[in-house]
């Protein structure tokens, strides 16, 4: 069977796997730019000679790690770098659950801002006394 150009080769464990897509993702030589799509999962398991699971770690570990987005019945895709972790269907639930928090966080600070600006504009120009 003729290997794909794009397959790792001599990859046996999920890490190193998982390290020749990250290479071939974010390297000088890049192979993958954002939106394309990464080899099925069992394909390249065939290809490899490994275990179904293995690729699924490897693939899983570049979600962690923010490098792809995986979607159910679709496959594997390279995540766009501009998009805000977390927002985009297939994100880790990590970067999900952050996006949910930071934007909790932002909120909350812009109205301690407002309520800010509210308090300078009732204090004016008083200067506040001295102890």
């Amino acid at each position: 069977m003729e290997q794909s150009s794009k397959a790792p080769r001599q990859a046996h464990t999920a890490k190193d796997i998982a390290a020749d897509f990250r290479a071939k993702i974010t390297g000088p030589n890049r192979e993958y730019e954002p939106g394309e799509q990464l080899p099925a999962a069992r394909k390249l398991a065939k290809e490899l000679g490994v275990q179904l699971l293995t690729v699924q770690s490897a693939y899983s570990q570049l979600r962690d790690e923010g490098l792809v987005l995986t979607q159910q019945g679709r496959g594997t895709f390279v995540r766009d770098p501009s998009v805000p972790l977390g927002t985009e269907p297939g994100s880790s639930p990590a970067f999900t659950a952050l996006a949910a928090e930071l934007s909790s966080i932002h909120e909350a600070l812009r109205l301690v801002g407002e309520r800010l600006d509210r308090l300078e504009h009732l204090v004016g120009n008083e200067t506040p006394p001295v102890q």
